[in-house]
Order: C-alpha cells, then structure tokens, then sequence
C-alpha cells in the first residue's frame, strides 16, 4: 500500500485528504507545517508528498528544498491557490512533480497523485538485470539466453551515456523494464524518471501534456503550465509506444532532439531543456516510414542506440527460469508458501508459444497458482491459465463470440461510415473491455487498472479518451 503525507496547515482540508485517499487504497498521515512534514519523512519515507506552498514557518518552497536533501526521487506534488501560481511554477522547475491549483477537481488530483506514486515506484524500486527467480523482492529481468545476455551488454555500455537510445520488441518483452535499468545505471539516477505512454494520451492533449502551454494559449488555459519535459530536466523520459505519435508531434520530437529546446503551446520563446530520451515500440517503424506515417528523419535521431528485444518464442531456454521467478514472486505477494510446480505442467509451458512473451507467461503463471490451490501446479492448471480449454462447449463458446466479432467487422467495414475505420473499431473494443472491467471491480479503478495489467494513470487516460461515466458503465452494463 502506498503511503501519501500531506502538508497542510488547514485541518479541514487535511482530514479530507486523509477520507478521500483512504477511499482509493492510499495508506495516509497528515501534518500542519513544514517542520511537522520534514519531521516525518526522517521518521519514515512517504511514496509522495502533497504540500501546500504556502505554510505557516517555512513556506513550501523551502520544504520541497528540505525534502529533495533527504531523498530527491520522492515526487511531491503543489498545492497553490491561483494568485501564488507562479510559486508552484518555480517549485516544479526546482524538481516538483507537478501543481494543482485550489480549488481543485477531486478526480484530477487523483490523476496527478496517482501519476506521481506511480513515478516515484520507478525511480525507486530498482530492476535487477541477470537475476536468478531468487530476486523475488525487486522488479527482474530474467534469462540466461544468448539473445538476454546480448539485451545486458548493450545496457551496461549504453546506460552511462546521455545516448538516445530506442527500445524495440513484440508487447510484453519488457520494454519498461530495459528503460528503468538504463536510467537507474545512469549519471542522471538521481533526476526525474517520467514515463508517457504515446497511446494512453488522447492527441488533443498529448501536446500540451508534454510541452506545456502559456495562459490564454487555448479555452480554459488560465494560467502558464509546465509540460513534461521542462519538469524532468536534468532527467529522462520514456516515450513508450511512439510508434503510434502523430506525426505534428514528432516535428516537435525531432527539434528537441536537435536543438535541445522546446517551446509551450501558445508560446513564442525557446525553452532550454536538458533531458535524456529513451523510446521504445512495437511497431515496424521502416514500414511506417513508407506509409508516411512515421518522419524519417526522427528514425535516424531515435535509433542512435537500439536495442532489440528477442520474443519468448526466441529463448525458450529462458522460460524455465521466468516461471520459477514469477512463481516465487507471485507466492510471496499472495503470502502462500511456493507450492512448486509438476514436471509435465513445466513442460507444458516451455513447450507453449506465448504470444503475448514474459507478460502473458506472467498472468499464465498466476492464475495457475490460484487454480492450484496450495498444491504444486498440474498440466490441468495451466491448461485454465492460458485457455486452453479441452471442453468443446468452451471452445464453441470463443468461436461463437469470435464469430459475431468478425461479422460486426465485416459489416462496419463494407458501411464505409468512418474515414478512420481502424481507430474507430481500436476505440469501440477499448471502451467496451474498460467498462467491463469497471463494472467487475465496482468502479473501483485501482483494481480495473491491475485486472487489465496496466497503471492507474494509463486507464484513467483511457477512462477520459472513451468518456466513460458513471451513468455509461450503468448503461453498458
């Protein structure tokens, strides 16, 4: 569970903070000053602060200053009322995570401090590299292969350099993983990590979202704002899935890259920005670059180093080790003692493709340890795992959906209705499969976002891109 400290000295405020973020599975405590905060993260550290820039004693400024000393890879998020708007700027420039302004909108500052926890989990929790299963405790990546063994290489010599450096590799190979272990063997460890997943972010917001924006720049920009990368100067940021960033956006890519500046939207003036650019995709850039889709001249920026990710089916080899590791790992988390596992069943693993490589082996290994019930997992377990379902209803069940699935396509297609058919159906499916899974969990989405294997941040981008409300998920269901 991860903790939250507010800062505050309003005592209203801070007791709604502490019902609110206990609501959402936040573990939180509270204090009235910023000596009261600064005593209690060298008690104990938080996973993120939330601090009033305006405090009785030393004001929030000085509190950020304080607690960047104690540990610099705690996010802190602002808070500011309008007219201190150019504080909370200057904080954010001073490694702040970023600002809410009073009074706030209580599901964007859920966003903000979901966004932040979510960061500060990476900065901090470190990804070992060649580790063996009994590395249960920190985020892994596993395999003795000769195509792994290659993957460590191209990390130990890449990492300490401010190279730009393109991740490539089928979804789930571990892309996030390569990208946390190039930061944190870097010289900029103790800067900010950010992540942006090109595709979570709907395109109208992607922009402003990573450059900025100057008051007045479009309806409802009231004051200047920061974008991503001005606040993680001095840092890195992760551009995953840029495969998929429209290509007004890549123009902007490529002039940071060149020149090492930015300018906000709305804005007329060159920002300096020091900042590492690591990227990563799944998709076949080169024939995206014949279909015009992706700029050419952003490839050749990109790939000053790449590294290439190998599918599972490529080091089998490796699978014996990932599901011992996974095993332990998803033991300890459910705190059950590590039934082991059968010798057939781990043949039957090594032996399946794994389309969806290490993620889906993964999710395969922990459902396998629910079904198994204590006992060491069965050819039976794993067959329910990964779907392979030996009753003929349950197949004539999928088929009958994939059939259905396929006639809607057929006749959406043949209407010719939309000029952007493939994104139109993508967006249908997406908000379809988010709904279900806000409805499975209550709307909780928290656990919407760990059933669908994806951060919190990510589903509430999803959640806005689709426009899903309450009343929809009544409606859908």
């Amino acid at each position: 569970m991860s903790e939250i400290l507010i800062v505050d000295d309003d005592a209203q405020l801070r007791q709604s903070f502490v019902r609110l973020l206990g609501e959402e599975g936040y573990d939180v405590r509270a204090a009235s000053s910023g000596e009261a905060g600064i005593s209690s993260i060298e008690e104990k550290a938080p996973d993120l602060v939330v601090l009033d820039i305006r405090l009785p004693g030393i004001d929030g400024l000085e509190t950020l200053k304080r607690i960047q000393e104690i540990d610099a890879k705690t996010p802190v998020v602002i808070m500011t009322a309008f007219g201190t708007t150019e504080n909370a700027i200057e904080a954010t420039k001073q490694g702040a995570f970023d600002y809410v302004l009073k009074p706030f909108d209580i599901p964007e500052m859920l966003k903000v401090i979901s966004q932040a926890v979510e960061a500060g989990r990476m900065m901090h929790q470190r990804v070992e590299m060649d580790a063996g299963p009994e590395n249960v405790d920190t985020d892994a990546i596993i395999g003795k292969s000769r195509p792994m063994q290659e993957v460590y290489k191209a990390i130990g010599r890449v990492a300490p350099t401010d190279a730009t450096v393109l991740i490539r590799g089928e979804s789930g190979t571990g892309k996030e993983l390569v990208a946390r272990a190039l930061y944190q063997h870097s010289n900029r460890v103790h800067k900010p990590f950010l992540v942006i997943n090109c595709v979570a972010i709907p395109e109208t917001l992607l922009e402003s979202e990573l450059f900025g924006y100057e008051k007045g720049a479009f309806t409802g920009a009231a004051s200047r704002r920061l974008g991503k990368f001005e606040q993680a100067n001095g840092g890195t940021v992760f551009l995953d899935e840029i495969g998929d960033m429209p290509m007004s956006i890549q123009a902007k890519i490529l002039r940071l890259l060149q020149e090492r500046s930015i300018e906000r939207l709305g804005g007329h003036r060159s920002i300096d920005v020091d900042v590492r650019i690591i990227a990563a995709t799944n998709r076949n850039l080169e024939r995206a670059l014949e279909e015009e889709r992706f700029r050419e001249d952003l490839y050749y920026r990109l790939k000053v180093v790449t590294i290439e990710l190998p599918p599972l089916k490529n080091r089998k080899e490796d699978i014996s080790l990932l599901t011992d590791y996974f095993l332990a790992r998803f033991s300890r988390e459910m705190s059950i003692e590590n039934p082991g596992i059968d010798e057939v069943a781990r043949n039957m693993i090594e032996g399946h493709s794994w389309p969806g490589n290490v993620r889906e082996l993964s999710n395969a290994i922990k459902k396998a340890l629910i079904f198994s019930r204590g006992y060491p997992i069965q050819p039976k377990d794993v067959r329910q795992a990964i779907a392979l379902d030996e009753r003929e209803g349950g197949s004539a069940a999928r088929q009958s959906l994939e059939t259905a699935g396929r006639q809607w396509i057929r006749e959406m297609l043949a209407s010719g209705t939309n000029q952007d058919m493939f994104n139109f159906l993508m967006d249908r499916f997406g908000r379809m499969v988010i709904a279900e899974a806000l409805n499975i969990t209550g709307g909780n989405r928290s656990k919407a976002a760990k059933l669908l294997g994806m951060s919190r941040p990510t589903l509430q981008a999803r959640i806005e891109k689709y426009n899903i409300s309450t009343e929809t998920l009544i409606r859908d269901s």
